[in-house]
């Protein structure tokens, strides 16, 4: 278990300040608190009233002049039809929808959706990013027209939105927590400052951090034993650990400096840490190096830490997030079959969907099957991403005054879950429990190191 613990020490780092997690004022909670080592951005042309704010799970993100997160919907060919916003347009609007659209089959479209009464629109819940008159375009940052006649901001031709989930600067409560593909909901993206990296480099979002990558997809590695921009992995090692050499055109920049291993060949250090490739790795965005001793992933922003109660176990899919007592931890993912495509798994939307998959539409078979994850009596919230929060068990929603309540765990706002049939550590008997095996709508393990299961 050794190289397994080592990979959950990289989950626990930094220091982040508690904040509620349904804050009655908003202004008033603390910002998202991001680790010294947080992630730089390169310098692009924007409007005055956006900028960038570090978050703890995506990065370096465009905001707007509150600090809430901007995002966009990729124009996605479903199973039957098309959804989202063709280039430089706007297809969400104040028009509730109230049936199926048929874009998922097995279902047909016209099936009226659950709580209509309480239903918002698309624009209630993505909030169009609005002008003002007499805004102009700058760099990549653009403008369209809406139906009402109002102007709407633009990046790279995408419509900017934000969403109603997020409370502070820095929230990114709203972003995708995994793409399952064909089979998937149309999600919405966050729009990305793009990050100060070199030619050569790829940065991807996981549950470990903002990790490293060639321009390939392949991981990139640090090794303890070298020094500051010095590397001590010699020709017998550099067969097994390629040194990530950079053209004689490449130019030291930030974090990012280059040093010559021997004459006439430079090799790039990030943070002043020699950077190489595990030519054993069999896939890209692997941990494999990782296993070896005295190797580590690189990343440009370690992710925020976890509930110390929480641990890591080994499973037949990958490495999975565990409760206390080992069993495995589920999140559950959803979204409606509408043209809008509003998602279904947040505490505040409709719970007919978790309530069909989890128990058939009874609650107590629910609780039953998939029990929350309980906090302790002392858990406090850790940071944006993993908070606690007071959950009415009955109804799914927040608890309130008078009501019977659990103190629950959550990831980025949503309830996680553990599987009443996993005995064993590692047990994935819950996972991919659901509609087109839980990429609409259903649970799936909550998966830190997935090389062993893609």
């Amino acid at each position: 278990m050794r190289q397994i613990i080592t990979f959950a020490s990289a989950l626990t780092v930094g220091t982040f300040l508690t904040a509620p997690l349904f804050a009655a004022n908003a202004a008033e909670a603390a910002r998202a608190v991001i680790p010294a080592e947080r992630e730089e951005y390169a310098r692009v042309p924007m409007p005055a009233n956006i900028h960038v704010e570090f978050t703890e799970e995506e990065g370096p993100v465009f905001a707007t002049e509150k600090g809430m997160t901007l995002y966009y919907w990729p124009h996605t060919t479903m199973r039957n039809g098309v959804t989202g916003d063709p280039k430089n347009q706007s297809h969400c609007t104040t028009e509730k929808t109230t049936h199926t659209a048929g874009l998922m089959s097995p279902y047909p479209p016209g099936l009226e959706l659950p709580e209509l009464d309480k239903r918002k629109s698309c624009a209630e819940v993505w909030r169009p990013y609005l002008a003002s008159a007499d805004a102009k375009p700058i760099g990549a940052f653009g403008l369209i027209s809406r139906q009402d006649g109002s102007k709407q901001w633009t990046y790279d031709e995408h419509a900017l939105y934000t969403n109603y989930l997020d409370q502070v600067p820095g929230d990114v409560r709203a972003a995708t927590t995994g793409n399952f593909g064909v089979d998937g909901p149309a999600a919405r993206e966050v729009a990305s400052a793009p990050s100060a990296i070199p030619p050569g480099f790829l940065v991807h979002t996981s549950v470990s951090g903002r990790q490293l990558l060639t321009d390939k997809n392949f991981s990139v590695y640090t090794s303890d034993k070298d020094g500051p921009n010095k590397s001590n992995c010699d020709a017998s090692c550099a067969k097994t650990w390629a040194p990530v050499t950079a053209p004689a055109s490449a130019q030291a920049q930030g974090d990012w400096s280059i040093f010559e291993r021997t004459p006439g060949v430079r090799q790039w250090a990030f943070r002043k840490k020699p950077l190489y490739t595990y030519v054993l790795d069999s896939q890209i965005r692997s941990y494999e190096g990782s296993d070896v001793g005295g190797w580590h992933n690189a990343y440009v922003q370690k992710a925020p830490a976890m509930p110390a109660e929480f641990t890591i176990q080994d499973s037949i899919t990958g490495v999975v997030l565990a409760d206390s007592k080992a069993r495995t931890i589920y999140i559950y993912n959803c979204a409606d079959d509408s043209v809008d495509q509003l998602a279904c798994d947040q505490v505040d939307s409709p719970q007919a969907y978790r309530l069909a998959i989890c128990g058939g539409g009874q609650v107590e078979r629910c609780l039953h099957d998939w029990p929350y994850v309980v906090a302790s009596a002392s858990a406090k919230s850790l940071n944006r991403t993993w908070q606690v929060l007071e959950i009415n068990p009955k109804t799914g929603h927040p608890a309130k005054a008078g009501e019977e309540s659990l103190r629950v765990w959550t990831y980025r706002g949503q309830p996680v879950y553990t599987n009443a049939h996993d005995e064993m550590p590692g047990d994935l008997y819950g996972h991919g429990n659901g509609e087109f095996s839980a990429s609409r709508n259903g649970f799936r393990a909550f998966i830190i190191r997935d090389e062993f299961g893609r």
